[in-house]
């Protein structure tokens, strides 16, 4: 039987309990969204007493399943004010998972900040602190904490901007060879860790017990017709040697590139900066330099990279599209070397560099720096790693960024930067940012997969495009599984439940699954009700009013059009 670990950050006690009844068949996004409607005050600070920072592991996070050890991490936003789910990969979904867990849950806060780790292996608990992390980096950090306690463990931390409680701070974490720092970035989740006095999270899997599975030879199976779906289909090969840079190009083709402060939707950098320039770079420079690694430890899909300066010296791991989109287009930055450089500082400060990205566009919008200077957007990072004033302002995202510096032209929706995906010219996408409780999130129902077959420019039908999608998204949060894997899903939708049933001896349809994803919508919509948050929201006055650059597209979906996302019953295949 699963357990939870509830953590209490004032006093340092914790204790125990079964994950049985209706928690019991919860994991991830949806453990989220049960705990925080259940248990946190709608109302309160986040950054508070009352708010409660969750990790939670997939349905399938302990199991050999592809892509599965993917985990959750969750709390009222302090960016959106509401619910926040953040799902990342890395070690230490697997490594919590392997030690019996279903969720850590951190309560309460202490009187006043210092660095400690909270450390969980077979044996028990221990919550102490390092002073030596203080301020420390997220490299620093993870080295340390590898040093100390073996480079089998799982490791969660936040860098100097979590610490300081900015807004725009993440949660890192490291694959299982300590070299890719991974993010759970989005909302200021790692502010809401430092506001419960932890630097970091150390979960020590040694000796733990192998799971046991309720049908072994049945989940195998399920896995290989999973795998082989996945094998057979183009995207995987594509994943493997772009990674998800591979749909910048595709991007900057639909007019959906951010660039310069989203006042356009191409870039004439772009080919500078997309997929097959930086495989060829990784090809060409070598050294600590490769492409087709996995962010989870039995993923085969491996679309995480290893980015190296000419010399072939490791800048950064891993670059993603959307980082690169708001650090370089969306900056007129168009020296990918350049972008890998901030992105390796927003990782070292422990900062989400889309909200950052977001946040310094705005800066150069208000005139503080230049459209292009790179130079100058890196200065910025260190006046955020200093604590300065002009720091603490960037480090708290773009919706503060605008306010101060008196901005009209801010990408956010619900307190919160959009990501890399113009929602002009890729109509779905800005519904899923309207309507989704997770506000601006790309993860939470992304349009980019049904461009090929729904006219992205067109505002016909795009509520139904969308509310498919988020519970598409809400299914795998929960399970702990990759988004990349919906293929295999799509044309074996079934297979979730088989793989379901065979870990836990249930009884599920693919119905089952479909309403589980609706409970867990209807969660989080609850929550951000109660939390005051008026749904839909709508995308900025400008995004209504400015057309957008190569097409000329403004969003056009009506607010009563958005309304009409959650007002008909979900459909029968979600896939």
């Amino acid at each position: 039987m699963e357990k939870i670990l509830r953590v209490n950050s004032r006093t340092g006690s914790w204790k125990i309990e079964v994950c049985d009844g209706e928690i019991g068949r919860l994991g991830g996004r949806a453990l989220i969204a049960h705990v925080l409607l259940n248990e946190v005050v709608p109302t309160c600070d986040p950054l508070g007493r009352k708010n409660k920072l969750i990790v939670a592991c997939g349905l399938l996070g302990d199991t050999p399943v592809t892509t599965a050890g993917r985990f959750s991490l969750g709390g009222k936003s302090p960016l959106t004010m509401g619910v926040k789910e953040a799902n990342v990969g890395g070690a230490a979904g697997k490594a919590l998972a392997r030690l019996g867990f279903r969720a850590v849950i951190v309560e309460d806060a202490p009187r006043s900040y210092s660095p400690r780790v909270l450390y969980i292996n077979r044996s028990g608990v221990e919550l102490f602190e390092v002073r030596d992390l203080l301020r420390a980096s997220v490299s620093d950090t993870c080295g340390y904490l590898r040093a100390r306690f073996g480079d089998q463990i799982g490791i969660l931390c936040i860098g100097p901007a979590g610490e300081m409680g900015m807004c725009a701070a993440g949660i890192a974490t490291t694959d299982h060879t300590g070299v890719q720092i991974r993010y759970a970035a989005r909302g200021g989740l790692g502010a809401l860790m430092g506001s419960k006095g932890i630097k970091a999270m150390v979960f020590d899997p040694k000796d733990a017990p192998n799971p046991v599975f309720y049908d072994s030879v049945a989940l195998n199976r399920a896995n290989k017709e999973l795998v082989r779906l996945l094998m057979e289909d183009p995207k995987t090969e594509n994943r493997h040697n772009f990674g998800t840079p591979a749909v910048l190009s595709l991007c900057n083709e639909l007019g959906i590139l951010p660039t310069r402060n989203f006042r356009s939707g191409s870039f004439e950098g772009a080919l500078k900066i997309c997929g097959e320039t930086i495989a060829m770079l990784i090809d060409k420079r070598g050294g600590d330099a490769r492409k087709g690694t996995p962010c989870v430890k039995g993923c085969v899909i491996r679309c995480s990279n290893v980015f190296a300066d000419a010399a072939g010296k490791e800048i950064v791991a891993s670059i993603q599209y959307e980082n690169i989109a708001l650090l370089g287009s969306n900056l007129g930055i168009g020296d990918i070397d350049k972008v890998a450089e901030l992105n390796r500082l927003c990782n070292e400060i422990g900062l989400d560099a889309i909200e950052t990205g977001a946040a310094i566009g705005v800066a150069m919008e208000a005139g503080i720096l230049d459209f292009g200077d790179a130079e100058a957007a890196k200065e910025l990072l260190h006046e955020v790693r200093k604590g300065t004033p002009l720091g603490r302002i960037i480090g708290n995202g773009a919706a503060v960024t605008g306010r101060v510096f008196n901005v009209r032209r801010v990408p956010v929706i619900k307190g919160q930067g959009i990501p890399a995906y113009d929602p002009r010219s890729l109509k779905g996408i800005g519904v899923t940012y309207a309507t989704s409780p997770m506000g601006a999130d790309h993860t939470a129902g992304n349009a980019l997969e049904t461009a090929s077959t729904v006219d992205p420019r067109s505002s016909a039908n795009q509520p139904e495009v969308s509310r498919r999608l988020q519970l598409r998204a809400a299914i795998l949060d929960s399970l702990g599984v990759c988004l990349f894997i919906r293929p295999a899903f799509v044309k074996k939708p079934e297979l979730i439940a088989e793989l379901l049933n065979a870990r836990y001896g249930w009884n599920w349809t693919y119905k089952d699954v479909r309403n589980f994803a609706v409970e867990c919508l209807q969660k989080e919509k609850t929550f951000n009700e109660r939390a005051g948050i008026i749904e839909p929201a709508d995308v900025p006055e400008f995004m209504r009013e400015e057309p957008l650059p190569p097409y000329n597209t403004v969003f056009d979906v009506s607010p009563d059009e958005l309304k009409r996302t959650w007002v008909a019953d979900p459909p029968e295949d979600v896939f």
